[in-house]
């Protein structure tokens, strides 16, 4: 009989269940990691062992077993294993950053539909069952964390508080919480004691963006590339808004143009509109190996309102299913000055361009190919640079590939003009290449927080608190500026594969050829062209 992709991709899952004995060892340390963003949910239910022992232990097992027949799968693997023995054993950053532990308190992974609910929920149960124990770890391992990274994480541990069910049992609702403030209160005395650099220091930080990437990282020559490509996209900017408005600043006139944006009630309604247009126009265009697969958009549950916009896949270990785009309108609480500041995300310049990030060609595309990557290691370990970096990428691939006249002609009338959706992309990759510059500035100590502050609030449409919190997320996110230098790489090859295939070059070949790698780290990319 037939089998339609959705069929094959509910027998892989079948015969992927079991990891070979390195790739579970990698997974073991990954949890929450794994469970979502690959499917994997053997671990429903569980969280990593991170405490001391724990991690001594889980680092021990690391490249135990045998190679892998495939030469590019066994380095994408040895990656993974040679990042966990850096960030966890030389760094030994699960004791400086709460945001390993805080992951594996995570609950908003059973929200989605992979399994019937009560099954999900059984797990979620299970999940927060083990809360006081994963606290326990928490607590024990993290004895080095600046007061700086504790004052950036306190509101995102506070709110883990917000995804306790209320349907939960009134004694493991207790039990969960009394962790939970356990957890904040060790943070809150790191906030008032703690050391005031969050620096790691240029030699730490290379290693920790390299490492991963299988690639050597010269952090001075990266900074130089953020700074010609912020050039670059400044001068694009001013291009696109000159079509707009030529006789103010380009800032100027974009720091108007996000000010008008649906009100909250209108922007899941918006999001959807441009979900439609992005998928329409990727599929008409043939950019990306498969178009199938359910995009729905939705308001973020209220365990995911932490961010404005994101997307949740239909994951590769996992029966096939939707794929969530989740919104998050503002607070009915808030003041109305966070209100606008928040809806300003969703503006008519800036909405289209996040959504060909998040949706298609985007993340979304990406997840649907991940479902067809030929191996458990391209299936399972995801590099975020090269997820974020392909994401990015679309963006401005859209542009190239005329997105906005397109959505000029099927939004007639609306005011929309294909020099709105330029703005848009110019200006979320000014804010992504100046998270680059700001995390190289804040790890080597050339630059303070405040003063990469104001590097965002010179170089792109965000001032004060936004402006602020960007560089803040530097101190405990140090490797954010991935987004940029993925999407550079990613250009980079694309020239690469133009000079060596010549006129066998395609668009869709090579977008074939790179996601069949799963989403490799930077250093592998070459394999795409070399095979493809």
């Amino acid at each position: 009989m037939f089998l339609d992709d959705r069929d094959r991709s509910r027998r892989r899952v079948v015969r992927m269940h079991e990891l070979p004995e390195r790739l579970r060892a990698v997974a073991d340390l990954m949890v929450s990691d794994v469970r979502e963003g690959a499917g994997r949910h053997e671990y429903d239910g569980r969280t990593a062992d991170l405490s001391p022992e724990g991690v001594i232990t889980g680092l021990a097992r690391l490249g135990t077993g045998e190679p892998l027949e495939d030469r590019h799968d066994e380095a994408h693997l040895l990656a993974f294993e040679d990042a966990l023995r850096l960030s966890l054993g030389d760094l030994q950053l699960h004791r400086s950053n709460p945001l390993y532990h805080l992951g594996e308190l995570d609950l908003a992974c059973y929200d989605k539909e992979y399994a019937p609910a009560a099954e999900r929920m059984a797990a979620r149960e299970r999940h927060l069952t083990a809360w006081p124990e994963t606290v326990d770890s928490a607590i024990a391992a993290l004895d080095r964390v600046s007061a700086p990274v504790a004052t950036a994480l306190l509101g995102t541990a506070r709110g883990l508080a917000d995804a306790v069910p209320d349907d939960a049992s009134e004694t493991l609702r207790a039990v969960a919480l009394s962790a939970h403030a356990r957890l904040v209160g060790h943070l809150e005395r790191a906030a008032a004691e703690g050391e005031p650099s969050a620096a790691l220091g240029g030699a730490a930080l290379a290693r920790l963006m390299g490492v991963p990437e299988a690639v050597e990282v010269d952090l001075g020559r990266l900074a130089e590339r953020a700074d010609a490509e912020r050039n670059r996209l400044m001068e694009r900017l001013t291009e696109s808004v000159a079509r707009i408005d030529s006789a103010r600043p380009p800032l100027e006139v974009a720091r108007e143009l996000v000010r008008d944006h649906p009100d909250a009630d209108g922007v899941v309604n918006a999001a959807r509109t441009w979900t439609e247009h992005a998928i329409a126009f990727t599929r008409e265009r043939d950019l990306v190996p498969y178009h199938d697969g359910a995009c729905r958009v939705e308001t973020a549950p209220a365990s995911r309102r932490w961010a404005m916009a994101m997307l949740t896949w239909a994951a590769a270990g996992e029966p096939d299913g939707p794929t969530y785009y989740h919104i998050s309108p503002p607070d009915p609480g808030w003041p109305d000055v966070e209100a606008q500041e928040w809806l300003e995300v969703f503006s008519a310049t800036t909405l289209p361009g996040i959504t060909v990030h998040e949706v298609a060609p985007g993340h979304f595309s990406h997840g649907r190919a991940l479902r067809r990557a030929p191996s458990p290691v391209r299936r399972t370990l995801f590099s975020p640079t090269f997820v974020e970096g392909w994401a990015h990428y679309a963006e401005e691939l859209c542009v190239e590939e005329g997105f906005g006249p397109y959505a000029e002609r099927t939004t007639s009338g609306s005011g929309f003009t294909a020099a709105h959706f330029e703005v848009g992309v110019w200006l979320e990759a000014l804010i992504r290449v100046t998270r680059l510059a700001s995390a190289i500035g804040v790890h080597t100590g050339a630059m303070t927080v405040e003063e990469a502050a104001l590097r965002f609030a010179a170089d792109t449409h965000i001032t004060g608190p936004a402006a602020l919190s960007e560089a803040r997320r530097a101190t405990f996110d140090p490797t954010y500026g991935r987004y940029t230098w993925g999407k550079l790489e990613i250009m980079e090859l694309r020239e690469r594969a133009r000079r060596e295939w010549g006129p066998e070059f395609g668009t869709k070949r090579f977008h074939t050829a790179m996601l069949d790698l799963g989403a490799p780290p930077l250093g592998l990319l070459g394999t795409a062209v070399e095979r493809g």
